[in-house]
């Protein structure tokens, strides 16, 4: 994708969700987008796959540009590019047997014989590792984790290019959490489709991801190899994030200070330069010298900048605390992120 821009019309005009946000995802690869609730990665998925009607810029899937916003062109997409929503709750019809909604899904761009229709929803249930008899359940006959893995079978059923999870795993208990992911993850190397996996949880984020992208009003503030930018995050805001993580060692918090200072700022009136300037903890409401935070949007050079960072002072060690409530040595000494690799299962 490429400057893609969502505007939603509030109650006092026009908001701009998303604002000139650029994200590749090879195939076969998964990037992890992270932020705080409100910061426009849901409006992005919704736009990548043509939910959003005011939207700009252009979305690229195997070479093939979409840009219009008629129905031929989102019909083009729907077969390139699926959405798994965060509730399956609502997303799955309770009218409908699971039968009903895969073999809907499947003919969606298709017509199937019976014959192969069967066969397609017995290997897609196969898939996702339920087993035959959950055909002729109605979704509120399974729990919350099978009914998950419908909603990722459905997605799956016209094997599309690129896979979005929203906030999938985040209405589960953690065994079953990590029982979805392990899931996504065999699912990705089978079938070499990409993936944007979207969740407030960075443990889940870290166990499947090959790259990070994190979202502040609207725009990504830094992207990068997961590792790379869990040991070395470049953006004050990704600081942060990795800050709040619990930990059981040392306690949540090492200070009384809170993390950020002020409320998320208005989406529809951004502040002027950095749009993090107002809450962070290394900028001009701390250090007054650096008032080029407040004149100068720092996201016109970031390109240049290690991890793409959207700021004109990347912290260092002196600036603000490292993340070392969540960090621990490894075994040649490096300072480690604690959020776990893998999730218990």
């Amino acid at each position: 994708m490429h400057d893609v821009t969502v505007r939603h019309h509030g109650p006092f005009g026009p908001v701009t969700a998303v604002d000139r946000v650029s994200l590749e995802v090879p195939d076969g690869t998964t990037v992890g987008l992270v932020g705080e609730s409100g910061s426009g990665k849901s409006s992005l998925a919704r736009a990548v796959v043509g939910l959003a009607d005011s939207c700009s810029g252009q979305i690229t899937v195997g070479g093939r540009q979409f840009r219009g916003r008629g129905v031929p062109d989102r019909r083009r997409l729907g077969q390139q590019v699926q959405l798994v929503f965060q509730d399956p709750d609502t997303a799955l019809d309770p009218r409908m047997t699971i039968r009903q909604t895969l073999a809907e899904a499947a003919g969606a761009f298709v017509r199937l014989d019976r014959r192969t229709r069967e066969q397609r929803i017995s290997a897609l249930l196969e898939r996702v590792g339920l087993d035959a008899p959950c055909a002729d359940r109605f979704p509120q006959q399974l729990s919350g984790g099978q009914r998950q893995r419908v909603a990722v079978a459905r997605a799956l059923a016209v094997d599309p290019a690129v896979l979005i999870a929203d906030e999938i795993t985040s209405a589960l208990d953690v065994s079953i959490r990590a029982a979805i992911l392990t899931m996504l993850r065999d699912l990705q190397r089978r079938m070499g489709f990409a993936m944007v996996f979207i969740s407030h949880d960075l443990a889940a984020v870290r166990s499947v991801s090959d790259v990070i992208a994190v979202m502040y009003l609207g725009r990504i503030v830094e992207v990068a190899p997961t590792e790379d930018l869990l040991r070395s995050p470049q953006h004050p805001y990704t600081r942060t994030l990795l800050d709040s993580v619990p930990n059981l060692r040392g306690g949540w918090r090492s200070t009384a200070e809170p993390l950020l200072a002020g409320e998320v700022p208005d989406p529809a009136a951004p502040p002027s330069g950095c749009r993090f300037h107002p809450r962070c903890p290394v900028g001009p409401n701390r250090r007054p010298e650096r008032d080029i935070c407040i004149t100068q949007d720092p996201q016109y050079e970031a390109v240049g900048r290690p991890h793409q960072a959207a700021c004109h002072f990347p912290p260092t060690a002196d600036d603000c605390p490292p993340h070392a409530r969540n960090v621990d040595p490894d075994a040649n000494g490096d300072r480690a992120p604690r959020i776990p690799r893998e999730l218990p299962s």
